[in-house]
């Protein structure tokens, strides 16, 4: 069946390969363009979010970051506390309260801390920030700031980087500022940094922080939001300019200090600080990691607590939080309550604190990777194979379940392999387009299939159904190729089966024929219909008897198996037709059926006016008489030993005896087909033993013991057909014993 299938793919590819083309380049071409022109942004955004979340948002929580979090619990705290409230004020606080927790985390090991927000503003007291500044050189925290770009700010003067920062004074000189918020940056393939001004036509420059902090602050980077068209921050660049000066973002600030670069380098698709890189996208950003939200990504501590034991360490009194908590780990300080008004969307929540950005790139710059999106080829090539393989499957196969389970399933598919390169390769694959692609690839091929193909095929069934058969005519078509009178050689299961005693059944209805040709129709419709199902061709209706054959006209490695099964099932049907006869008042009805795989002649046999498919041989022959032999021996199915061998893996059967068959030489062994395997009572693999264990004991012409055995089985199971005929064949011979046995059984015409 698999070959033949493969025959009929070929020769529709053989014709129809062209068109197939086609459609694949056609359907690569709009959506490649729907693509470059942003029209499928927005579905792709929605794919990369679902995968995302769906495939990589189990990790676990970071041993490298921690989360100072202002939340709302540590603003009631304060509000609610008189004397933090003389001390600090209210959100935002003074800068004395940065001073107690840069404090408090030195104390307790961090690594450096990052915070994520802006201090340019100068504070009504001017002795806070400089008081802050002093802690922030005493303690030798490392302590970073961001700052933002904006189109009202000032351009700063050209950094020099060979100089270093000078000390806090109250007013700067410009070079001193540039030189403090900038950092060098290039890329060394010759395109451009990414410009501060974006898409605005507005310059844009950084805002400068309070005097105060320069020289005390260990660096400034840049924590503008990026977010895509639909306000979801995804990405994140890595170094800016200004057309005067290179500027870093606040995360790639701290890691080059970390890593002791004096610069950091784009190169292609490739991020360098120091001997540390990580691969990037050819644009200089890459897709963030998140691994889920920030509530399981990252240990979040509440300011007030902070606070906290920074208040029962001046006591003497021990920390209330646990020692190693911050110890050798990057502290990320942001705000997670609402009124801070850093509420910012991600692909796992609309409602994220801004600070899992900058949280979420520490982390990936410290031992992970960023997602990158592949190649514009790789996208464009998956894009094409999905056009092609939707086009060439609906247009070779042309099989209606499949025409509707194939866009389902390949949307489903993309959407697997999106998640599974996110998971395991850190690699964005486009979905939208290539699943544009390959359902407009599947609608045209069904448009070709029913407005080409199907009229095609409709032209030669009205051309030919008249005098051939419709088995025939499907032939013809999938291979176009006329019928010809010729045949092969070839191995096949033949089928036979007919009623037991039709003619006393047919003389009840001598009266009203056209009952007994209703009864007979449901008979040979309800046997018909279970060897269909097991991909049997009908050969012909002889009266009462069916004749089927499988292997045949299209081959089927495994048609001994198929034919077993088919026989069952027909077995099957005819006991539920029993009873719905017994019911209607009809007489009962039985089956008797013989199987048998042999070497046959097989092909179309007839006229020129007349075809029809069938098959001749001694194989056809013996299945003919293997079903009138059921009678002699009390079985119901009974199959040849090429039909045991070929199938015995798959069926439970019983040894009934050896025969001879009228005009042959070599005697053969048949079986009782009783079940597919493993589907076998208890109670009838006991008859089928002590059976067994008679017919041995038969063949050495020890008949009387044979009885035995047989005469207690029967009493057990009265209703075992082939222990009753051997029984009687048995007491036969004890009465008259043969001449020559040899316990081999001669099978009559």
């Amino acid at each position: 069946m698999a070959g033949e299938t493969w025959k009929i793919i070929q020769e529709r590819w053989r014709h129809h390969r062209l068109p197939m083309l086609g459609v694949a380049l056609v359907a690569t071409l709009i959506a490649g363009a729907a693509h470059y022109s942003g029209r499928l942004e927005g579905t792709e955004h929605i794919a990369y979010d679902e995968a995302l979340i769906r495939y990589t948002g189990d990790r676990k929580a970071s041993g490298q970051v921690v989360v100072v979090a202002i939340d709302q619990q540590s603003i009631d705290a304060i509000s609610q506390d008189a004397q933090l409230q003389v001390n600090f004020g209210n959100w935002p606080y003074t800068r004395t309260l940065w001073a107690r927790v840069a404090q408090e985390l030195k104390a307790a090991g961090a690594r450096a801390v990052l915070f994520d927000a802006v201090m340019d503003e100068r504070a009504s007291d001017e002795s806070a920030d400089l008081g802050f500044a002093q802690v922030l050189r005493e303690t030798g925290l490392p302590f970073y700031v961001g700052m933002v770009s904006s189109g009202s700010a000032k351009p700063l003067a050209r950094a020099d980087f060979q100089s270093p920062v000078p000390l806090a004074t109250p007013v700067l000189e410009a070079g001193a500022l540039a030189r403090a918020l900038a950092f060098p940056a290039s890329r060394t393939d010759g395109t451009p940094l990414r410009s501060l001004q974006g898409t605005s036509r507005v310059p844009r420059y950084p805002v400068p922080p309070t005097p105060a902090l320069v020289g005390a602050v260990s660096g400034f980077g840049l924590v503008d939001t990026e977010a895509d068209g639909d306000g979801s921050m995804r990405r994140t660049h890595f170094a800016f300019t200004d057309g005067t000066n290179t500027y870093v973002t606040l995360p790639v600030r701290m890691m080059a200090d970390l890593l002791g670069a004096k610069e950091v380098t784009l190169s292609g698709r490739t991020l360098r600080m120091g001997e540390r890189s990580w691969h990037v996208d050819a644009d200089g950003s890459a897709a963030l990691d998140y691994g889920g939200p920030l509530e399981t990504r990252f240990q979040q501590v509440p300011l007030i607590a902070v606070l906290d034991d920074w208040i029962r360490r001046g006591h003497g009194k021990s920390p209330g939080l646990d020692p190693a908590l911050f110890r050798g780990k990057v502290v990320v300080i942001g705000g997670t309550a609402v009124g801070v008004n850093d509420i910012k969307a991600t692909p796992f929540s609309s409602t994220q604190p801004g600070l899992v950005k900058q949280a979420t790139v520490v982390d990936t710059l410290l031992s992970g990777a960023f997602i990158t999106d592949a190649p514009a080829g790789v996208d464009l090539g998956l894009t094409f194979l999905v056009a092609l393989v939707s086009a060439v499957l609906l247009m070779t196969a042309r099989w209606t379940p499949l025409e509707v389970a194939w866009p389902v399933a390949l949307v489903a598919g993309l959407f697997v392999l999106t998640g599974l390169l996110l998971k395991t390769s850190h690699t964005h694959v486009r979905m939208a387009m290539p699943a544009l692609a390959g359902v407009g690839a599947s609608v045209a091929a069904l448009a070709f299939n029913h407005l080409v193909a199907n009229r095609e095929t409709q032209f030669i069934r009205q051309a030919f159904h008249r005098f051939m058969e419709p088995k025939l005519v499907e032939q013809m078509i999938r291979s176009r190729q006329l019928p010809r009178l010729d045949g092969e050689n070839k191995e096949i299961t033949a089928f036979f089966s007919d009623i037991r005693g039709f003619s006393t059944f047919s003389e009840r209805f001598k009266e009203d024929p056209r009952q007994l040709v209703r009864i007979l129709n449901t008979y040979l419709t309800a046997v018909s219909g279970a060897l269909l199902r097991e991909g049997g061709c009908l050969d012909k209706y002889i009266g009462d008897a069916v004749v089927c054959l499988f292997g045949a006209p299209m081959a089927q490695e495994d048609h001994a198996v198929r034919a077993c099964r088919g026989a069952l099932a027909a077995k099957a049907a005819v006991e539920a037709l029993r009873v719905d006869f017994r019911q209607k008042g009809f007489p009962d009805v039985y089956t008797r059926i013989g199987v048998n795989s042999a070497v046959n002649f097989v092909g179309n046999f007839g006229s020129d006016q007349l075809f029809s498919y069938t098959a001749i041989g001694d194989g056809m022959n013996l299945a003919a008489r293997l079903e009138g032999a059921n009678k002699a021996y009390g079985s119901v199915i009974m199959i040849g030993p090429r039909t045991y061998e070929l199938a015995r893996e798959h069926i439970e059967v019983r040894e009934l005896d050896r025969v001879r068959v009228a005009g042959k030489t070599e005697a053969v062994t048949v079986y009782e087909l009783l079940a597919l395997k493993g589907q076998l009572d208890a109670s009838t693999r006991h008859t089928v033993a002590r059976y067994h264990e008679a017919l041995g004991l038969y063949r050495e012409a020890r008949f009387a013991e044979a009885a035995a055995v047989l005469e207690a089985e029967a009493a057990r199971s009265p209703e075992d057909g082939p222990t009753g005929k051997l029984l009687e064949r048995c007491r036969e011979y004890l009465e008259s014993p043969p001449e020559n046995f040899d316990g081999v059984a001669n099978l009559e015409k």
